[in-house]
């Protein structure tokens, strides 16, 4: 697992590098309209910066232990909204109770009381994730499990008291904007006259939350959006205006 997550970091870092030896452009840097993505042109440039990006944030993720704060300074790094700051909108009616896969992760037999939520986390108007959470509130305090029950506070703000750890399952891009080889010279696709594609999801992490003692509280599987790409293409790249 751990080579697994230094692997992922490294192709992010490895992407960077390539962006800023010979493919580095400056971020138009306004805020996205309300809810949609600006369009990016379909060509390897934007591409490859797609790649770049998702694999940043990816790395990103894997290296902090709340994903809420990640992506608070990613909506602040690339101005998702005027108030840079993640909500988390509660979904209601669609509970999903704890199957034997998750009560092994969490470590608690059947009959033990498991609670489910879930959330979508915005930056203003734009939704970054949509995450599932079983968690124990047996391992919560009365005030934390009050707000979860009570408000749309998200998870990871309210139990950063309890200094807790993210241990990464699995990290999985659901989008791949290049071919596999590409950087050996596997043939790129053709640009095309349209908007680059990009499918609802792009990247899925399962992971479980656990005490400075390494007691589990929590399993999550987390989904990140196209909308985490929802800023203006690099200028500079084709079919971008300066």
């Amino acid at each position: 697992m751990r080579f697994q997550m230094r692997a992922a970091a490294g192709r992010g870092f490895g992407l960077r590098r390539l962006l800023c030896a010979g493919l580095v452009f400056t971020l138009a840097g306004l805020p996205a309209r309300a809810g949609e993505a600006p369009a990016w042109p379909d060509n390897a440039v934007s591409r490859l910066a797609a790649l770049a990006l998702v694999q940043t944030l990816n790395a990103d993720l894997l290296s902090h232990a709340s994903a809420t704060l990640t992506l608070d300074r990613w909506c602040a790094a690339h101005r998702l909204a005027e108030k840079p700051v993640i909500v988390a909108d509660r979904v209601r009616g669609q509970d999903k109770p704890a199957g034997a896969e998750i009560r092994a992760l969490l470590k608690v037999a059947a009959d033990e009381p498991v609670r489910y939520r879930r959330v979508q986390l915005r930056c203003g108007d734009t939704v970054l994730s949509e995450a599932d959470n079983w968690y124990l509130p047996a391992r919560l305090t009365a005030a934390m499990n009050e707000t979860l029950e009570t408000t749309d506070t998200s998870f990871g703000r309210v139990v950063k008291p309890l200094d807790f750890r993210r241990t990464t399952l699995a990290s999985r891009l659901l989008w791949q904007p290049l071919p596999e080889g590409w950087a050996t010279g596997a043939k790129l696709p053709p640009p095309g006259p349209g908007p680059l594609a990009m499918p609802a999801f792009l990247l899925e992490h399962r992971a479980v939350l656990t005490l400075p003692d390494g007691t589990p509280f929590s399993a999550l599987v987390e989904s990140y959006t196209r909308q985490v790409l929802a800023f203006p293409p690099p200028v500079g790249s084709p079919g971008v205006a300066e």
